[in-house]
């Protein structure tokens, strides 16, 4: 099954808010074989979501349209259906009757432009909302589904589960649409590519088939795995041969293989060898801090963080000698090698680690350009600094020093 996702909202196309339902609805979709083929954004014009309507009709197995089912003037969904369909509309009383109760067991009165939200295209079959006032619409015309649910994520999603269970996945057969996630870092988008390209026909060929997507994003690479499969189980093995066989080719460059993100893989390592860490962060403000923080759990094993942007504050809270640093510059192995050392010391951790370096956009010299970023990390078993070049501007610089950070961690502790 093919499927377009439509979200209907003016707000939508400006800066200040993000269709997040069709990230769901894809994922929702997804699981029970449906392919998404095409995504729209549309204002609130009734010609424009109409046309798009028209387009789909007998053409796409599945619409499903989120937003426009309120109570003004503004909300054209339904009118933009009934007008593709070239059916009128008429008011179903018994979900005016609906709304009308929900209003009174909050102590008001139904206004009267409530009534709107009644309005179905005949033929159409009413989807409740149990967290709202807008019902949503199912029908089915010349070959296509077509549903209409409300914007609202927390109305939404349960109308959407419902409508897969008695509906879509009844459709789908037990089929479903399986994706794996499996992350890199530390190699160049072009470098992976190459080295992963003599498995993508492989995957092609096979029984049940596997698409390959690679991505570049901030401080890593992704290879998106999909297999359409007659089922869950079938679908999962052939993932995981193909996802081993990419680990076997490409070797301890992939972090992750079931999407977690790196701060949790190196939570998972640390916990597993009953380590704790502390860190000393300069350009990176203490985004690494942050990031490891964000795991749930992460206080089995973080014991502090400090940002020390000054020098002084590397020399006072470290134990950075000022002779180091005026012999080296803040910006050097030796003194992201001490800032280690130092905050391992005084808080007792079994793993330090030190980033100092240049974001930019100011600041950089010939010799030290923007972007230049020394680390260091040492471990019970080993001491490892390194100097980065990054590229990008402020955010990218420290989003990449927190991630090689991590990686360097994470290489050591996978050998021991």
């Amino acid at each position: 099954m093919k499927a377009w996702i439509v979200a209907v909202g003016s707000e939508l196309l400006t800066p200040f808010r993000v269709d997040t339902n069709s990230l769901a609805i894809t994922e929702r979709l997804n699981t029970i074989g449906c392919d998404v083929r095409l995504k729209f954004v549309v204002g609130d014009d009734v010609d424009e979501l109409a046309g798009i309507f028209e387009r789909g009709i007998g053409k796409i197995e599945l619409i499903v349209c989120t937003g426009g089912l309120g109570p003004t003037e503004d909300d054209i969904t339904r009118d933009a259906l009934s007008r593709a369909l070239q059916v009128p509309m008429h008011v179903d009383e018994a979900i005016v009757d609906r709304i009308r109760q929900r209003f009174e067991r909050r102590g008001m009165t139904m206004p009267d432009i409530n009534r709107r939200q009644a309005m179905i295209p005949r033929g159409a079959t009413v989807v409740e909302n149990p967290r709202g006032t807008a019902p949503g619409l199912w029908v089915e015309r010349n070959g296509t589904y077509i549903a209409l649910l409300p914007g609202p994520p927390r109305e939404m999603t349960p109308m959407l589960e419902a409508l897969i269970a008695e509906r879509l996945q009844p459709l789908a057969g037990g089929a479903g649409l399986f994706r794996r996630v499996l992350k890199i870092t530390g190699r160049a988008e072009s470098d992976v590519d190459a080295r992963a390209q003599p498995l993508y026909n492989q995957f092609l060929a096979a029984p049940i088939p596997i698409a390959t997507t690679i991505l570049a994003v901030m401080g890593q690479i992704e290879l998106h795995l999909s297999a359409t499969a007659p089922s869950r189980e079938l679908g999962e093995a052939a993932l995981d041969a193909a996802a081993q066989q990419l680990r076997d080719l490409l070797g301890p460059i992939i972090y992750s293989v079931d999407g977690r993100p790196l701060e949790a893989v190196i939570g998972d390592l640390l916990r597993a060898k009953a380590l704790t860490i502390s860190v000393a962060e300069s350009c990176s403000g203490g985004l690494l801090s942050s990031r490891i923080t964000d795991v749930p759990g992460s206080s089995d094993y973080f014991e502090r963080g400090a940002v020390c942007y000054s020098n002084h504050a590397k020399e006072e809270w470290l134990g950075v000698s000022a002779e180091l640093i005026a012999a080296y510059g803040a910006v050097s192995e030796p003194v992201a090698t001490a800032m280690a050392k130092g905050i391992a010391e005084r808080s007792g951790s079994d793993v330090g680690i030190g980033i100092t370096g240049i974001a930019g956009p100011g600041g950089g010299t010939p010799e030290k350009p923007v972007g230049t970023v020394a680390i260091a990390v040492r471990t019970p078993a080993a001491k490892q600094v390194r100097t980065f070049q990054f590229i990008g501007g402020r955010d990218m610089v420290k989003f990449q020093s927190a991630q090689a950070a991590m990686n360097m961690l994470r290489l050591m502790l996978l050998d021991g």
